[in-house]
């Protein structure tokens, strides 16, 4: 009996996450707000090799950036 509960309760489990994994998967790409434009349009398709570029560059200057260096006055 215990067992049939508990595989009753992990289709149930498997079901929900199912479904709001749909839910999240069927959203798509949020509309971007353009300045100026007055609309929202949606942001141009990058190619993978502008994505990974993007994503060097931006890695890039968090790296060149500082680290704070914590105070020393105790």
């Amino acid at each position: 009996m215990r067992a049939i509960f508990t595989i009753g309760g992990l289709l149930l489990v498997v079901l929900i996450v199912g479904l709001l994994a749909k839910k999240q998967l069927g959203a798509g790409v949020a509309p971007v707000v353009v300045p100026g434009a007055g609309t929202t349009a949606t942001a141009p398709a990058a190619t993978p090799q502008q994505q990974v570029q993007q994503f060097k560059n931006a890695a890039e200057a968090a790296m060149q950036q500082p680290r704070p260096m914590p105070d020393d006055t105790k």
